[in-house]
């Protein structure tokens, strides 16, 4: 019988908008993963991240304000996230601010929470400069035990608040029990995991884990007996209402962010771990890309800055389009942004069942004369809402990857070479002409080919294209850009005169 799996402590914050949830988050995870400023509601989706008390992991949800009477609009979408959460969660921390005093919303909350979480702990935030009584008096009204004062930004009384909230919880091994330090990382299955491996406690790259409870297949990314794979991290990028977040749910085969039919939903890049196929990724939802003069309140920008971190930290965009509304120029800027970050691409685009021929026509034909740089990736026809094309995007995501990771191996590339100067050899420039010796791998995602040989400063552009198209036919490089650079031997006779 094999070695049981271990189950990690899940923790959910809860809580109004704009009382520090956010703030705690990421003082939990020792990372800048949650977007935070002074701005109500900022926060919309789950976001999940791995998080260590001594020696005891665990994972802890950060949710969007909760409005629980919300029926319509984003305010009721939030709130159906929270609800999950608290769902997911062994203890929910409920934050109140300390400074704002009670509201009917504190109320509100508190009452759901009763009927609904398995545990609650109140902490009451931002009461850095108070004495704990004065600013935990009044909340002993919401029926919730003794209240926690904390400081999310400056940590005060966060240790004691994590030890009432973890204390009676241990990290489980199958039906029995196990000590918190017992198998934290390894495993699958709920409650464990997280993104990608970059790094130890403490980075940037494990803030977002999968989650505890929901439909088990988000696994952690590199499982800690070296036996799984590397997760493909995959973010999907494009302009605002294109249906990215409809995308993510789609390929997860659940509700888990909020899509709704109004530019700027998704606001924080927010990563999910999931399988499919049995092969592990991190998709990573972004906020939607305007053109920089519509980009005007802070929080945007700081959207902005997250989509684009996002870019540089996968290894395959999935740069989302929208058939109905046709390839525009901020378009072409978004795949420019790839470009230059050198990640490998899959053009998709959405709503393609909603598109009459019409605009099936123009969409082909913009594509061509837009993206033309983009010559390299595949053009899929999807429609999230239907989940048509999905197994095709996933598959052409696979291929991508697999380009941009390819190792090229020394011998090869100097054959490929040899072979591309035999077939047009590279135009003089006055009485010298560029000698192209030998070709090795420079690096990987995207691929780089570094070309020895002697006054390369002289080989023009255009020749460097035919050989990245070279290199890219012999070695089946579809769907990520290639780099190709030169490197000229030192002239021993340079200096002489």
């Amino acid at each position: 019988m094999g070695a049981a799996v271990a189950r990690l402590p899940v923790l959910a914050l809860v809580g109004r908008p704009n009382v520090g949830k956010s703030t705690l988050f990421n003082r939990f995870t020792r990372s800048r993963a949650a977007l935070v400023a002074d701005v109500p509601g900022l926060t919309r989706d789950r976001q999940y991240g791995r998080g260590r008390f001594d020696d005891r992991p665990f994972i802890v949800i950060d949710s969007g304000g909760f409005e629980p009477v919300a029926k319509e609009g984003i305010a009721a979408q939030m709130a159906r996230q929270t609800r999950q959460a608290v769902i997911e969660a062994d203890v929910v921390v409920f934050l109140v601010d300390g400074r704002q005093g009670l509201s009917p919303r504190d109320r509100e909350i508190a009452a759901e929470l009763r009927r609904t979480a398995q545990r609650v702990v109140l902490a009451v935030n931002k009461t850095e400069g108070m004495p704990r009584e004065q600013a935990c008096a009044e909340f002993h009204a919401l029926g919730l035990g003794e209240p926690f004062a904390v400081s999310s930004a400056h940590g005060d009384g966060v240790r004691e608040l994590l030890e009432a909230a973890l204390g009676p919880l241990v990290v489980t091994a199958g039906a029995g029990a196990a000590t918190a330090g017992e198998g934290g990382i390894e495993g699958s299955g709920e409650g464990r995991g997280e993104s990608e491996g970059e790094g130890g406690e403490g980075s940037e790259g494990e803030a977002t884990v999968a989650p505890a409870a929901g439909r088990g297949r988000r696994h952690a990314g590199v499982d800690a007996r070296g036996g799984a794979p590397r997760r493909v991290r995959v973010a999907v990028v494009g302009r605002p209402n294109t249906g990215k977040s409809t995308l993510v749910n789609a390929l997860l085969g659940e509700e888990r962010l909020i899509a709704f039919d109004q530019p700027g939903t998704t606001r924080d890049a927010v990563a999910i771990d999931f399988e499919r196929a049995g092969r592990g990724y991190t998709l990573v939802d972004t906020a939607g890309l305007r053109r920089r003069g519509k980009v005007v309140e802070a929080i945007e920008k700081f959207s902005v800055i997250k989509t684009l971190q996002a870019i540089e930290d996968c290894n395959v965009c999935v740069l989302l389009l929208d058939a109905v509304e046709g390839v525009s120029d901020q378009d072409a800027t978004i795949a420019g942004y790839i470009l230059e970050a050198g990640r490998a691409v899959v053009v998709a685009v959405n709503k393609w069942d909603a598109a009459d021929e019409s605009a099936r026509t123009r969409v082909k034909s913009e594509l061509e004369r837009k993206l033309h740089f983009l010559h390299f990736a595949r053009v899929l026809y999807i429609s999230a809402l239907e989940g048509s094309g999905l197994g095709a995007l996933m598959r052409t995501v696979d291929e991508a990857c697999a380009a941009a990771m390819s190792k090229l191996p020394t011998p090869k590339l100097t054959r490929a070479l040899q072979e591309a100067v035999e077939r047009q050899a590279p135009p003089r420039r006055g009485p010298i002409r560029p000698k192209l010796r030998y070709a090795h791998q420079g690096g990987q995602n995207p691929p780089i080919v570094v070309i020895h040989g002697s006054a390369l400063e002289r080989v023009p552009e255009g020749y460097k294209r035919y050989l990245e198209g070279w290199f890219r036919e012999r070695f089946a490089l579809q769907g990520t850009p290639l780099r190709v650079e030169f490197r000229s031997a030192a002239n021993p006779y340079a200096e002489r005169g």
